[in-house]
């Protein structure tokens, strides 16, 4: 049996504001109610499902990276310069403004309305380059 995931819920302070923020960010189709949830559509059938949870106001941060091709970096980066949000090129933070060439591709770390970290990159870590 293969094993795909399929989903995964995503607490926001404010879904709609995530949601619409990150589908805006990557390009993506408006996100669609799902029940209690916002979901926003990614590539192989999987969707964020954004949600306020009881105490949205208190959101532990959690980390969600994104495998996206060269020219999808370029747009999303793009989008990022556009709306002037900080950036950093590593997960400490350490080096704003700047974006990374691990394994011989390029990343970049940003922040969701909610305070989750997000990161783009071109190359799976470990690949090589």
């Amino acid at each position: 049996m293969a094993i795909h995931f399929n989903h995964t819920i995503v607490a926001a302070r404010d879904k709609q504001e995530s949601a619409h923020f990150f589908a805006e960010l990557f390009g993506l189709p408006a996100p669609q109610p799902s029940g209690f949830f916002l979901a926003v559509q990614l590539d192989g059938g999987v969707t964020l499902d954004y949600a306020e949870p009881p105490g949205s106001q208190d959101i532990a941060p959690q980390h969600y990276a994104f495998l996206v091709g060269e020219d999808d970096f370029d747009r999303i980066y793009g989008r990022i310069l556009d709306r002037g949000l900080e950036h950093w090129a590593d997960p400490r933070q350490s080096l704003p403004g700047e974006i990374n060439h691990n394994d011989g591709g390029r990343g970049v770390y940003f922040l969701d309305p909610s305070g989750h970290y997000l990161e783009i990159i071109t190359r799976p870590y470990g690949s090589g380059g």
